[in-house]
């Protein structure tokens, strides 16, 4: 019971904090059985709240042993049914995890679901880190303590702005990897062979064994995440993307072709073609950066009046939904505030940023009702306080309507102003876009493997004027 009301409500908080959360492959999570769950981890505890939140399985997390020194978080990771980790990262060689991997393997063995991010500790980096044989060692012992498959579903998490509230999230599941069961007879320990082994004849083959599920399930994640060297050869390769997707694509598909650019710009990095139009594609960018203007502004070739239409559009919805907002402003304003402000300057780290913000950001709100419906409850009566509490919660979700259209309005009236005080500039940069965008294209077409298929071809009809991300 603890479990279903606690994700109905980290359901309710993701929705609050993403715009968008497009989810796929969930035909690829097995509906009973044991399963593991095996994700990248680049977001801190807001990537485990989306896999429960998604999966339509109970999961229950491995989570490190210090989250569990708070006495909020533990009650949270409690009520989750989350396992603590000791990592060797915070313990050294102390750290014993015999307890953790036979409640783990109890939950398997039980057909239930693990979740676990083989990474280890978030992270903001441009790629992958190290996998750690945790994962492989969990479903291989798994395996065998259950006597039966144990399935391992790769999943991918992409965040088109990790930090920002309101932004759209990627969440992909993969086909699993299957791991047998020993055969009878062998040990039945986190150290056990893969699937399909012959009985672990010393520990160098177990870990042998466990090394190999362990590159299995990085070649997985690394088919669903977007992996390059450093961050300014993503933000390139994310400039060439945009050049050559066309218009109206799913955020599946957009971070499916940024990752297959990332993917085999490497193999082609050296070619005299692939050099020459990435240099100009870097000088296109440095300039849309000196004047203000993004790539998605300059595709939309707006004109004045189709600008003010948007405008005019926003201002309406805003001036529909602004009303409702009043009764619960003095609260939310406040909330939204500082949750901001605590996220990109009390937090230690870049990946906690957006963690910081919904934690701060629940806490603050779920108070404010608390204390506004029981200070009511006991002045006027619960029936005025239950109104109160509809009331807040309609309010909450007007105000998340006006930001949403405040940011809109932001845009436009941005987009607009540019448009007005750099007209020549926006010619000529809007002629050089169609240039780079037929080159880009040209150049895709002559370096790129000849067996893999194009995810879209030159003659794709949604290309229209040019290529744009969606809004």
């Amino acid at each position: 019971m603890a479990y279903r009301v606690l994700r109905w409500f980290l359901r309710l908080v993701a929705k609050v904090f993403f715009r968008q959360i497009e989810v796929v492959g969930l035909e690829h999570v097995p509906t009973t059985g044991p399963v593991i769950f095996a994700g990248n981890h680049p977001n801190s505890l807001i990537d485990p709240m989306l896999i429960i939140t998604t999966c339509r399985r109970r999961v229950n997390f491995a989570a490190k042993d210090t989250l569990f020194k708070n006495r909020f978080m533990r009650q949270i990771l409690r009520g989750l049914g989350a396992v603590p980790v000791a990592r060797k990262d915070d313990h050294g060689a102390k750290a014993d995890n015999e307890a953790a991997f036979t409640a783990m393997f109890g939950v398997l063995g039980e057909g239930g679901a693990i979740g676990i991010f083989p990474e280890g500790l978030s992270h903001d980096n441009s790629q992958l880190s190290k996998l750690k044989t945790g994962a492989a060692r969990l479903a291989i012992g798994g395996a065998a303590a259950a006597g039966q498959p144990i399935r391992v579903v790769p999943c991918g998490l992409t965040f088109i702005n990790p930090k920002r509230f309101r932004s759209r999230v990627l969440v992909q599941y993969a086909e699993p990897l299957v791991v047998e069961p020993l055969a009878v007879g062998d040990t039945a320990s986190h150290d056990a062979p893969a699937e399909g082994a012959a009985p672990a004849s010393s520990p160098e083959d177990a870990k042998r064994r466990a090394k190999d599920l362990t590159l299995a399930i990085d070649a997985a994640l690394r088919r669903l995440t977007i992996n390059a060297p450093d961050w300014d050869t993503v933000r390139a390769l994310d400039v060439v993307r945009r050049l050559y997707q066309p218009m109206d694509i799913s955020i599946e598909d957009r971070v499916e072709l940024s990752r297959r650019f990332n993917t085999y710009y490497p193999q082609f990095a050296d070619h005299p073609s692939v050099i020459a139009t990435l240099a100009k594609v870097r000088t296109y960018q440095q300039e849309l950066d000196e004047l203000g203007i993004s790539d998605r502004e300059l595709a939309h070739d707006l004109t004045k009046l189709d600008i003010g239409a948007r405008i005019v559009r926003h201002l309406s919805l805003v001036s529909f939904w602004l009303p409702m907002t009043a009764p619960g402003a003095p609260l939310h304003v406040p909330t939204v505030l500082f949750a901001r402000f605590a996220g990109h300057h009390l937090t230690p780290r870049k990946d906690v940023v957006a963690t910081t913000k919904i934690v701060i950001g629940v806490l603050l709100a779920l108070v404010s009702y608390i204390v506004v419906i029981v200070t009511l409850w006991w002045q006027s009566g619960w029936r005025l306080a239950v109104v109160a509490g509809v009331i807040l919660v309609l309010s909450g979700w007007a105000t998340l309507r006006v930001l949403d259209r405040f940011r809109l309005v932001r845009r436009a009236l941005g987009t607009l102003f540019r448009r007005l005080r750099f007209r020549r500039e926006v010619v000529r940069l809007r002629a050089q876009r169609a240039e780079l965008v037929a080159e880009v294209i040209a150049v895709v077409n002559e370096v790129r493997p000849k067996d893999l298929t194009l995810l879209f071809p030159a003659e794709d009809p949604r290309r229209g004027g040019g290529a744009v991300e969606p809004s």
